[in-house]
């Protein structure tokens, strides 16, 4: 019985090969576009898989609350990685962890910049890493031993044995290799090359002892038995116990939300935001697009269901009851459903490398995986019963009676009905997607051209190495005289990035309850003129740092919080009136950190002594090559041993926006495919309409109607079934853009030419797709549709 159905099943697919076409195409399109998001949504959850102690993994998270506002901060004390092992039971062990910096190495003369940061010998146990050479528990624990990847194993030794040997570092210090680790994976949270006893950095930064410093990284591992929310009772004072007064409110992040869930409002997790928003998003889409595909299937079911109206009329004669029926049609669909399972197996090989490229990761379907396999027969049976569900029911349904004595089974109002608005669903879901995608392309234009304050398109940066700090003057000079470099500038930070704030000052007039958080940062005298920033009062530093070393320069956003009127001239305190300031001039905000944000307080002090980045002004005309040769040039002869690298602030700014970029990408991709996938069935649907329809276009033709008016004529009833569309899609896609995806782009003024673009954009699409099958009907010979009549 069942190889009977199979063949007739079989036949039945050849002989409607345009309908089966469109049926697994549009289904596999659908599958192949889900099994590359659940993918990308697999390797999200998986983050940081690779440590088996994962649950028991923490990061310490620093609450701290000015003007009635928390923030959340990763760095914390020095002394906290020790004080908390031993005062807070339930921790089995604690480890210091710096930012990751670019350190140089060098073997002999060959120097290589690699990222890495200095921990102490726990941290390799804490997580696991996984040593390929020498032992994990013992690596660090002498002063200037050191770890590394394989991959720079092989950079500096090749496939020679690396365990020994001496690599010098910032042409300093030499460090001995103690281990070697395999290469971290993508998706982890870490991006380390090497790493190296913390006891090290701490000789060069014993700040870091004052428990009332902020400026390390702490990572905790709980014992099993331990309880983070009572740990975290414990943890919340800990730090005020030592340091009375303390602003740090402590508490411990388990690794498991560090990915999706690291976004904090208030200082509390905010579920809300952060990287899990994507995975939903991204999630949505998936279930969405299969739904079209699935919407495809019912339509084009249903729609040629006349051509199998004999068949159900004599399986029932014969006895079959409606339920055998539905449950053949159910299986037919299935089977349907598996064909584009396959198909999109395929179609998924071919589309992984550009979608690897598109997102930056290292995504593989593997068949051989219990949860992929699982995964993809799951689609399929989903994908089967759902597309079959309603087709096999109203095929079932037919009359026996009607179909076999010839009459034209017509469709019922409720199956017109129900296809009708299933067309428009699709459209309606395909439109809200390309809304959504403008919305998301203008978001990301309003933010990318706004005012910033200062000029970054020809400024570059780069770390300073050597003696570059003590050589500015002479690079300066000689960067100047290139003639392709207007001007120079040390700074602690690069432009962008601010990192280093405090609530401790005081002024005039200011409530001693009130703590404002100030970002605080260190520029030689040229900063402002090399950013072209704008002075909004008083003057700018002396071209001599000491004369100003006593005075600073703050922004617009301080000057209104210490005062309505002019502040050029008022001092700004700390620590009881022991550290005095006196403010020369005011600055134009400027943004940085959170380019969709205004600027923060901010204060500059003359201190090019104590700064960590030298910045570089290009002239507009520069040839920018030429010009990075000269520069390399300058700095080799002022500052030999270093290699040249550098960063252009154009380039890392739109590396701020990389996930929203992404987002826009991957969402016009697939409205895109949405669109392909909706228009598939509604060539389907149009053909199958001008089949139904083929006697009464020729009786038509015959009475002198014209074909653009019989184009006009079967065309009307689908771009109205569109237009629906665009009405229930526009109230919807205002929803999204204006709660979920911000509302940037409604402050360009152009939110009804969204609308309006989208709108007729669908509906052109519409027209194409069926007027292929409009045209040709139209010019059809009526001698051929009426001979038989």
């Amino acid at each position: 019985m069942f190889t009977n159905y199979l063949k007739a099943y079989l036949r039945n697919l050849w002989k409607n090969r345009t309908v089966t076409f469109l049926n697994i195409i549009g289904l596999a399109v659908g599958i192949t576009c889900s099994t590359l998001i659940f993918l990308w949504v697999e390797d999200e959850f998986n983050w940081d898989h690779q440590f088996t102690k994962k649950k028991y993994l923490y990061q310490v998270e620093d609450n701290q609350t000015y003007d009635g506002n928390t923030y959340t901060f990763p760095a914390t004390p020095g002394p906290l990685a020790a004080g908390m092992k031993a005062d807070i039971p339930g921790i089995a062990a604690t480890s210091h962890l710096t930012w990751t910096n670019q350190a140089l190495f060098s073997l002999d003369d060959k120097p290589l910049y690699e990222p890495g940061n200095f921990c102490d010998p726990s941290f390799l146990t804490m997580f696991n890493m996984n040593f390929t050479e020498g032992v994990p528990a013992t690596a660090l624990n002498d002063l200037h031993s050191l770890v590394i990847s394989r991959e720079m194993a092989t950079a500096f030794f090749g496939t020679a044995d690396p365990m020994g040997k001496i690599l010098k570092m910032n042409n300093a210090d030499q460090y001995t290799i103690t281990g070697v680790f395999e290469d971290l994976p993508r998706n982890t949270s870490f991006r380390f090359h090497w790493l190296a006893n913390y006891q090290a950095f701490f000789q060069r930064n014993q700040w870091l002892e004052k428990w009332g410093t902020n400026g390390i990284m702490t990572f905790v591992e709980l014992k099993p038995s331990a309880d983070a929310a009572a740990i975290n009772k414990v943890f919340y004072n800990y730090v005020d116990s030592k340091y009375p007064g303390a602003s740090m409110k402590g508490f411990i992040f388990p690794m498991s939300d560090w990915r999706l869930y690291s976004a904090f409002k208030n200082g509390k997790q905010d579920p809300a935001n952060g990287r899990i928003q994507y995975v939903r998003i991204f999630t949505l889409i998936a279930w969405i697009i299969l739904l079209i595909a699935c919407i495809n299937f019912m339509n084009l079911a249903t729609a040629s269901s006349e051509r199998r109206a004999r068949e159900v009329g004599v399986r029932k004669v014969l006895g079959a009851g409606k339920g055998k029926l539905i449950g053949q049609f159910i299986g037919e669909s299935l089977l349907m459903a598996f064909l584009a399972v396959i198909v999109s197996i395929g179609l998924t090989a071919l589309a992984l490398p550009a979608f690897n490229s598109l997102v930056e990761k290292q995504l593989a379907l593997n068949l051989l995986s219990p949860l992929h396999l699982i995964g993809l027969l799951a689609i399929g049976l989903l994908c089967g019963v759902l597309a079959g569900s309603y087709p096999s029911f109203y095929l079932s349904s037919f009359n026996p009676v009607y179909v076999l004595k010839g009459l034209k089974v017509r469709a019922a109002g409720g199956a017109v009905f129900i296809r009708r608005g299933l067309v428009i669903l699709q459209f309606a879901t395909s439109i809200v997607f390309i809304i959504t995608t403008m919305i998301i392309y203008q978001q990301l234009q309003y933010v990318q051209h706004r005012e910033l304050g200062y000029e970054k398109k020809g400024l570059f940066y780069m770390s300073q190495q050597g003696k570059m700090n003590d050589h500015f003057d002479a690079i300066r000079n000689d960067l100047i005289h290139t003639g392709f470099v207007s001007n120079a500038t040390l700074s602690t930070n690069s432009v962008l990035q601010l990192g280093s704030n405090t609530g401790d000052f005081e002024w005039t007039g200011k409530d001693p309850k009130k703590q404002v958080l100030i970002t605080v940062e260190n520029v030689s005298p040229q900063y402002i003129s090399t950013m072209n920033m704008k002075l909004a009062a008083g003057r700018d530093f002396h071209e001599i740092a000491a004369q100003d070393s006593n005075n600073i320069i703050i922004n617009e956003t301080l000057a209104h919080i210490i005062s309505k009127h002019d502040v050029v001239g008022s001092l700004i305190t700390r620590d009881g009136g022991k550290e005095k300031w006196r403010i020369v001039g005011v600055i134009k905000d400027f943004v940085y950190n959170d380019m969709y944000q205004s600027a923060d307080p901010l204060i500059l002090f003359c201190d090019p002594v104590n700064t960590y980045t030298m910045s570089v002004r290009l002239k507009p005309n520069a040839d920018v090559p030429k010009a990075l040769a000269a520069t390399e040039k300058v700095l080799k002869t002022n500052n030999p041993g270093y290699p040249f690298e550098y960063s252009f602030v154009q380039d890392d700014f739109e590396n701020q926006f990389k996930t929203e970029t992404l987002t826009g990408r991957l969402s016009g991709i697939f409205a895109a495919l949405a669109i392909f996938i909706s228009c598939l069935g509604l060539f389907g649907l149009a053909g199958y309409a001008a089949e139904r329809r083929t006697k009464e276009i020729g009786v038509r033709k015959v009475l002198g109607a014209s074909v653009s008016a019989l184009i006009r004529l079967l065309s009307a009833d689908f771009l109205l079934l569109v237009l629906l569309a665009c009405v229930i899609a526009f109230p919807i896609a205002w929803l999204i853009g204006h709660n979920w995806l911000g509302n940037y782009a409604y402050r360009t003024g152009i939110r009804w030419m969204i609308f309006v673009l989208s709108g007729i954009g669908a509906l052109l699409i519409a027209l194409l797709t069926v007027s292929f099958i409009t045209i040709r009907a139209s010019l059809a010979n009526p001698i051929k549709s009426l001979r038989t009549e």
